[in-house]
């Protein structure tokens, strides 16, 4: 067993658990490698573990330290997969210790708020049975992606949790509020010619050109009216265009895909995607929805205990909003009130030397441990 938190988190980063769905950048692939770890690793502290597959071999973790016996229960909830390692500048799985920093996927997002977790579960494992509070840990599969793993544990056992704390490097500062986001791929068909002759054509790409500047006028200045005072307003950002396949030849195909960053005012009057199509018909724009997906926003009360315990550990904890989502609003939009908290710096995540300080990655653990405590 690791002796500290700082070779635990060595230990998670060198085992590869990138998520397979968007340009892994290498074979090793998948979460079950480290939820059958986990899985060991949380029994020998003395949890009831269960692997739920939510996906073929890309399963949740779900351990309990107490029983099932109607006490109020929280959970601690990192999740599995990391992003692809494509041109990484540094060993992706190394593990690196130098410079006072772990280096490698997932060093920041988010194994090193799962290894400050977990640590604290192991130091506080003595009192977990005897705790008022129940303190559960799940580790969700598929966050870099379509969040199926906290969504299909929210279907499953939302109603047995009263809150949520979910793993993100935030700097330890308690985020509250998130954005939620549409992604939605629009295109425009029209008629293959030659170049010499583009009258006997219908140019795709300058449909759907022509359609996202309209959009991005009308679209965006609806989005504007729609604020938040911690997140701001929400946003449209044209992300991916392609077309065409020679320049002789008048393109018969164009796609674009959209983000929409959505504010919970917005997701209260129909939200993002809805407002997308209200735009398509308003304006007559020759373009189609062919693929759309709505995360949800999050907004949880400043005033929840849970919320206000974790202000309490440190006068350097505060209230903070994020303009990303995470499985935390899929947890709470399914009814499990929830922020994200985790050390390390959400600006090291994705990157291509990603770390994390081992000075957060202790203050982190120890943090952690003082809440699992104070319950």
């Amino acid at each position: 067993m690791p002796a500290d938190v700082i070779s635990l988190l060595q230990h998670l980063v060198r085992m590869p658990s990138v998520n397979p769905d968007n340009a892994p950048g290498t074979a090793h692939t998948g979460e079950e490698d480290l939820a059958n770890f986990l899985g060991g690793w949380l029994e020998a502290l003395g949890a009831e573990v269960a692997l739920e597959d939510v996906q073929a071999r890309r399963p949740n973790v779900i351990a309990r330290f107490a029983p099932r016996d109607g006490r109020p229960r929280i959970l601690l909830g990192p999740h599995l997969d990391t992003v692809g390692v494509g041109g990484m500048t540094i060993d992706p799985f190394g593990g690196e210790l130098r410079e006072n920093r772990v280096w490698g996927r997932g060093a920041a997002d988010t194994k090193g708020p799962m290894a400050a977790m977990l640590w604290a579960l192991r130091e506080s494992r003595g009192i977990l049975a005897k705790l008022p509070v129940a303190v559960d840990f799940v580790a969700f599969m598929g966050e870099e992606s379509g969040q199926w793993g906290s969504k299909d544990f929210v279907a499953r056992h939302g109603a047995d949790y009263m809150f949520a704390v979910v793993g993100e490097p935030t700097s330890m500062q308690v985020v509250h509020v998130t954005k939620g986001s549409v992604w939605a791929t629009l295109r425009a068909t029209g008629k293959a010619a030659h170049s010499a002759q583009p009258e006997r054509g219908d140019n795709a790409i300058l449909k759907l050109t022509r359609a996202l500047d309209t959009l991005d006028h009308h679209l965006g200045h609806a989005l504007a009216g729609f604020t938040h005072p911690v997140l701001g307003r929400s946003t449209l950002n044209v992300g991916v265009i392609r077309g065409g396949s020679r320049p002789n030849i008048v393109p018969d195909l164009a796609e674009a895909e959209l983000d929409i960053r959505v504010t919970p005012d917005l997701a209260a009057a129909g939200g993002g995607l809805r407002l997308l199509r209200e735009m398509l018909e308003d304006h007559a724009l020759p373009v189609e929805i062919t693929r759309a997906n709505e995360n949800p926003p999050m907004e949880t009360a400043a005033s929840h205990p849970m919320v206000q315990a974790l202000l309490a550990l440190d006068p350097a904890i505060h209230l903070a909003g994020a303009p990303w989502f995470s499985d935390a609003a899929h947890l709470s939009n399914g009814g499990i009130p929830s922020i994200c908290l985790g050390p390390g710096s959400i600006d090291q995540a994705h990157t291509v030397d990603e770390f994390i300080d081992i000075a957060a990655l202790q203050h982190g653990a120890a943090l952690f441990e003082a809440f699992i405590r104070r319950l």
